[in-house]
């Protein structure tokens, strides 16, 4: 299976330094260029499905590319969300200062090794229905970076930060080899 991950435009949020975790947020014009740009960049792939969060900034983004492709369908899920923020959600980065992610997780954040479980059985359940096919996830800058974590059996510091609308592809094998063809191109936004 083929996975063309992309994660969503910019976000009103993302530019206020806000962490989102399950806020819907709303592209900004440059959010909307950014998805558009990406959905051209995706036009001419063959395309079985799209999955997307079912969150507004991923949702829109994932509308966008379903304009190429009509006849595909749209696909919205839980299971893409970004990590839950918990008590952080809505709240500016800069006031909130440095956060020990490890060992003193904010209450009602969602730990890595939940976030894992969660996109492991998305991504096994989608390989059952579609071993053959090529997909789109459209997702987040975590949830992303935990996805491509995953895929090469690497922890999630050790993965770039996704840019918004960027896009990376990599293939599920039978055999477990899964191969990374590209990550956070975002060569299409210029």
């Amino acid at each position: 299976m083929k996975v063309i991950l992309v994660r969503h435009g910019e976000t009103e949020e993302n530019s206020a330094g806000i962490f989102q975790g399950h806020i819907h947020g709303k592209l900004t014009e440059q959010g909307i260029d950014q998805a558009r740009k990406a959905a051209l960049r995706l036009k001419n792939e063959k395309i079985d499905a799209i999955f997307s969060s079912d969150l507004a900034r991923a949702a829109d983004t994932a509308k966008e590319i379903r304009h190429y492709h009509r006849d595909v369908p749209l696909i919205l899920t839980e299971s893409l969300r970004e990590f839950s923020m918990g008590i952080l959600t809505g709240k500016k980065k800069s006031e909130i200062g440095p956060i020990d992610w490890k060992n003193k997780r904010p209450e009602g954040v969602e730990s890595e090794e939940q976030t894992k479980k969660r996109l492991r059985g998305f991504i096994d359940e989608t390989y059952k229905k579609y071993p053959k096919s090529t997909v789109v996830f459209v997702s987040h800058g975590g949830a992303g970076r935990q996805m491509l974590a995953l895929v090469q059996g690497k922890r999630l510091e050790e993965m770039p930060e996704l840019g918004n609308a960027s896009i990376s592809i990599f293939e599920i094998t039978e055999d477990k080899k899964h191969r990374i063809h590209m990550i956070n191109n975002t060569g299409h936004l210029r």
